[in-house]
């Protein structure tokens, strides 16, 4: 059996899943240590909105990029993997550094990401829309957002990037760039896809709370589903119908 499993998985393509999961681990240990801090302060009666300095505008553009990274590192392992045994097993670039740069340019666009939900997490307090626990505390807001969102699940794009999500050999063999600089410039567009697909539902952050571990928890779950088992295209829209009817009920009952 354990024979097997190694032939199945390349020691090289291991110590790269496990690179992967050990860096989302260390980010996942950031977000819940940084949870149980805001939970002690909101406890203890402390909890309040902070001044926006640039000092403060970049301690959350770190944390919504720690929080991206914990989030989409275990949904992008296939197509990593599947791109390390490709150059791999046809001897087209430096394959450690190729894998590297692929993940950087991946997580570049993560970050560019990170950049707009925190600016607009700027704007929303600013705006008094959201608490000190940065949690919607405006049914509008979160009634419009969620509607939104489900609305996107239906829409073209998002099926294009879904698909792109979906088929990492799909991806391969229509994205391929040779050479370190290919495999940095396939990160950013398989990056790009993933924004496409996945950032409407990073944006429910905002209704149920962007430090919620639990809220964390389920979209990434949502992601992962989303894009690997089969039917994923269908769970898309599931969850679509759900945030629209829940979006309607919030405005509804406000």
């Amino acid at each position: 059996m354990a024979g097997i499993h190694a032939r199945a998985m390349p020691r090289a393509s291991l110590v790269t899943l496990i690179a992967l999961l050990v860096i989302a681990g260390v980010c996942w240990w950031y977000l819940f240590d940084l949870a149980a801090d805001m939970s002690a302060m909101a406890s203890g009666g402390t909890m309040m909105l902070k001044e926006w300095t640039p000092v403060y505008f970049v301690m959350m553009l770190l944390m919504w990029s720690v929080m991206m990274v914990a989030m989409m590192a275990p949904s992008a392992a296939l197509m990593v993997l599947l791109y390390r045994q490709v150059v791999r097993s046809n001897k087209l670039a430096r394959e450690a550094l190729g894998t590297g740069l692929f993940c950087a340019g991946y997580f570049v666009l993560w970050t560019l990401f990170s950049l707009l939900a925190t600016s607009l997490q700027w704007l929303f307090e600013e705006w008094a829309l959201l608490s000190p626990m940065m949690r919607s505390q405006s049914a509008a807001l979160s009634g419009v957002i969620l509607m939104v969102a489900g609305l996107y699940q239906f829409s073209s794009l998002k099926q294009a990037c879904l698909k792109h999500c979906r088929g990492p050999l799909f991806f391969i063999t229509r994205h391929w760039r040779p050479g370190l600089g290919g495999a940095f410039e396939m990160g950013v567009i398989h990056g790009a896809y993933c924004v496409g697909c996945c950032g409407a539902l990073m944006a429910l952050l905002f209704v149920g709370g962007i430090m919620d571990l639990l809220v964390i928890a389920a979209i990434s779950v949502i992601v992962l589903l989303e894009k690997t088992v089969p039917g994923g295209e269908w769970l898309a829209k599931g969850v679509g119908v759900t945030a629209i009817a829940l979006g309607i009920a919030v405005i509804v009952s406000a």
